[in-house]
């Protein structure tokens, strides 16, 4: 069944954390927790400023449907309720939580009963779980399809392919108990024909370790893939694993399949054995501004500066060049050190600042590089092209929604186009187009 990806690139491992032990960082002074941690509809705040609050009590229930509650992850005083988003600046809500240091449990928590297909995606929704691989997209609406009499496969992404990034891993290796118990599950509620565990093979204790946990079940099996990036994007997966390509514009169950993020698969396990919901996470520290890399389990709306100082802080006691969250390939630049971890955050990566300099940008010289690496087949060139001249029809006969924005093209470029911002600008200014056709019509 396993169709060997050929397209992709082979970036630096540098997943210096791998063997490390997670360490707990002491409870924060306080925590800033965003009500939007995820795709979709942010959560609206359920306190007010002066409210006690304990650790795991709901203080921003669902804003819709494709949405997710969030918890308190210290007990203490709610500071306060402000409306600014601490990473883009936009108008978005955050409750600020100043920690009275006990961290006191809630006392309505309690486990949830799971006994038939509903409670089930209860249960997975108001564990607060969502995508932890970086998508964040919010498990229950995910899992929730409307044709579940037609999925086939489940894959339980633990491939974790970025450079650095060792949360998954560690996942895999230190909290196998809860993956075991949420895949079981998803196969006794949603009865999928098979569930893979997808790991790239240069994780050997993670294969392990799964192998181990899973060898009596046979509608389980831990399949093994080559390592190249970006063999963890989900459809690029599907298409290794199963053979299938999901089309243009199309939701992998419309192929039969579910991708969950590995992680995410123990957070919802966690809370149907416990009651506690998301509110701390493990986050790989790392880059070469960084004294001692290391896994960090952190509560959510921890300041990263204060992940940093943990780690033993920077080398030469400088602020590192530029700070990424998520891995190197596809990370976002972090405006400052002054952020939260957030349900998302799954590394953070100090660059100094020889490794963060952009090198200049040069003419194309149709060397087709671009086009030998690209796992979903397209051709950045004519993408670029076409949005340099304002050709709407072009962006979409070449396919540029299909982009997985992974960066295999910028990586490899000689002249160092700025690919991967033309596709994302590309995408945004056929979205529009497209939203001004639909307005010009009602």
């Amino acid at each position: 069944m396993f169709k060997k990806q050929k397209r992709g690139v082979s970036p630096p491992y540098n997943k210096n954390t791998e063997c490390s032990e997670v360490r707990r960082l002491p409870t924060p002074k306080e925590v800033c927790i965003p009500m939007k941690m995820h795709s979709g509809k942010p959560a609206v705040p359920v306190v007010k400023v002066g409210d006690d609050v304990k650790m795991g009590q709901l203080i921003g229930e669902m804003g819709g449907f494709v949405s997710s509650p969030i918890h308190a992850s210290v007990s203490g005083c709610v500071k306060s309720i402000n409306d600014r988003d601490p990473i883009t600046g936009q108008k978005a809500v955050s409750v600020t939580i100043a920690s009275d240091g006990l961290n006191t449990l809630c006392p309505d928590l309690k486990k949830p009963s799971v006994k038939n297909l509903q409670d089930f995606y209860d249960a997975v929704r108001d564990s607060g779980a969502v995508g932890l691989g970086g998508a964040g997209y919010p498990a229950a609406p995910k899992l929730a399809i409307k044709n579940l009499d037609e999925l086939e496969y489940m894959l339980i992404n633990g491939a974790e392919c970025e450079p650095y990034v060792t949360a998954d891993t560690n996942t895999m290796v230190a909290d196998s108990k809860h993956v075991y118990v949420g895949v079981k599950l998803l196969m006794e509620f949603m009865r999928p024909k098979k569930i893979f565990i997808c790991i790239e093979d240069n994780k050997p204790e993670a294969i392990k370790e799964m192998q181990d946990v899973f060898s009596y079940d046979d509608n389980v099996e831990v399949k093994v893939l080559p390592t190249l990036y970006p063999q963890g994007e989900r459809k690029v997966l599907v298409q290794n694993i199963t053979g299938r390509v999901v089309p243009e514009g199309a939701r992998l169950a419309d192929v039969g399949v579910i991708v969950t993020n590995v992680t995410t698969v123990a957070v919802f396990a966690r809370y149907v054995a416990s009651g506690l919901p998301l509110i701390k996470k493990v986050v790989t520290v790392d880059g070469p501004s960084v004294v001692s890399p290391s896994n960090v389990l952190a509560p959510i709306g921890t300041s990263i500066r204060e992940l940093f100082d943990f780690c033993g802080g920077f080398h030469d006691d400088a602020e590192p060049k530029k700070v990424l969250v998520g891995g190197p390939m596809m990370g976002i630049a972090l405006p400052s050190l002054d952020v939260p971890v957030t349900k998302t955050t799954n590394c953070l990566i100090a660059c100094s600042e020889s490794s963060s300099n952009i090198p200049k940008e040069t003419a194309c010289i149709k060397c087709g590089k671009c086009l030998s690496v690209c796992p979903m087949r397209l051709m950045p060139p004519n993408v670029e092209t076409a949005y340099t001249v304002n050709n709407l029809e072009g962006l979409k006969r070449y396919k540029v929604n299909m982009c997985v924005e992974c960066g295999c093209c910028a990586y490899v470029c000689p002249a160092r186009r700025h690919l991967v911002q033309i596709m994302q600008l590309s995408k945004q200014k056929l979205w529009l187009s497209e939203r001004e056709e639909k307005g010009a019509k009602s």
